[in-house]
């Protein structure tokens, strides 16, 4: 777990989350690595982590890149407050109005060395990953997309755990919160490792192993009848990127809530492509489209450069949400109890 850096939680690493330490190659360069047989070799394990937000915060609404002297500036936050919040006394928490996040901005769930969003912005010095819409904003709702929220808001409230359908795909250990598709930082365990092959494209995530074998052989696609969690995939090379369309994901499934969709989720007609381009010896260019009508106005993209990294990747077995699953919905039913009981 060497170089892997820890990232503040909160309004602080809101506005860090632009650090860079440099500006990535916006075209191929020559020399990038090939395969025996000539596709651009992008096997390996790869780092997404990165302190850049999805979304441009409000308060840099009208700028889309940072000036060194800010990246410096904030690059130093980072440090100060992952300092600050490991050496602080401990202290016992108290009841807010969730558990991810206290008062002053830090995590409620763990404490914060556990988390690893790195120090560093990836690449760019950009404000944001979502690059389109300009705003670096997701799109606004539509209105199917906005009853949709709301249905789930108030489902949630009355029904927070009547079975373990109530809980995301995350909490259930069938997705890792990280893992999508799409992939998008968040918390920990941020490694991609990519196995490739002339007819196949293998993308293994650290959080949870979820595995994701993409044809390249031009098969058809399944038919709407069969459905994924991870939706169904088909990759070809285009020039020197690939290029994956995935579409017939389970209708239930949820973006976790590590993500900003988590409550969401998407629509059975949700559409993602997903492209990996090889910029360099150490530069992957993972940039992702989302296309679902039903929910947003608009498709929108957002781009995340990883990092190649020498460290192996371990397995991550997700056995707590097997047990935890069964508690909380033991805790439910306890408060059920203790709300009907006669005074």
């Amino acid at each position: 777990m060497s170089d892997r850096y820890l990232a503040p939680v909160g309004t602080v690493a809101v506005l860090v989350a632009l650090v860079s330490f440099g500006v990535a190659p916006t075209a191929v360069q020559t020399g990038v690595p090939r395969t025996a047989w000539g596709q651009p070799e992008i096997q390996g394990i790869w780092d997404f982590r990165t302190i850049t937000p999805l979304e441009r915060p409000e308060e840099l609404a009208e700028q889309e890149f940072l000036s060194e002297e800010e990246v410096a500036s904030f690059e130093q936050r980072v440090v100060e407050q992952n300092l600050r919040l490991l050496n602080r006394s401990a202290e016992r928490t108290t009841v807010t109005d969730q558990v991810d996040r206290r008062e002053d901005g830090t995590p409620g769930f763990y404490n914060n060395f556990w988390l690893d969003l790195g120090t560093r912005a990836v690449g760019t010095r950009r404000t944001s990953l979502i690059v389109d819409p300009p705003t670096g904003q997701i799109p606004g709702l539509t209105p199917n997309g906005q009853q949709r929220a709301e249905v789930r808001r108030t489902y949630q409230q009355q029904h927070p755990a009547d079975s373990w359908l109530d809980f995301d795909a995350g909490d259930r250990c069938l997705l890792g919160l990280n893992a999508g598709p799409p992939i998008m930082p968040a918390a920990y365990n941020q490694n991609l490792q990519i196995f490739q092959t002339p007819d196949h494209i293998v993308l293994l995530t650290e959080m949870v192993h979820t595995v994701r074998i993409v044809p390249l052989d031009g098969r058809p696609p399944l038919s709407d009848d069969f459905r994924q969690w991870s939706g169904d995939a088909r990759g070809y090379w285009e020039g020197e990127t690939l290029v994956i369309e995935t579409a017939n994901f389970v209708g239930e499934r949820r973006w976790t809530s590590s993500n900003p969709m988590g409550a969401l989720g998407s629509s059975e007609n949700l559409q993602l492509v997903e492209r990996l381009t090889r910029v360099d010896a150490d530069t992957l260019k993972y940039e992702f489209t989302v296309t679902d009508p039903e929910i947003w106005v608009r498709p929108w993209t957002a781009s995340i450069p990883m990092r190649r990294s020498d460290l192996p990747l371990y397995e991550y077995a997700c056995h707590e949400g097997n047990h935890s699953l069964p508690n909380m919905l033991a805790g439910q039913r306890r408060e059920e109890k203790f709300a009907t009981a006669k005074p």
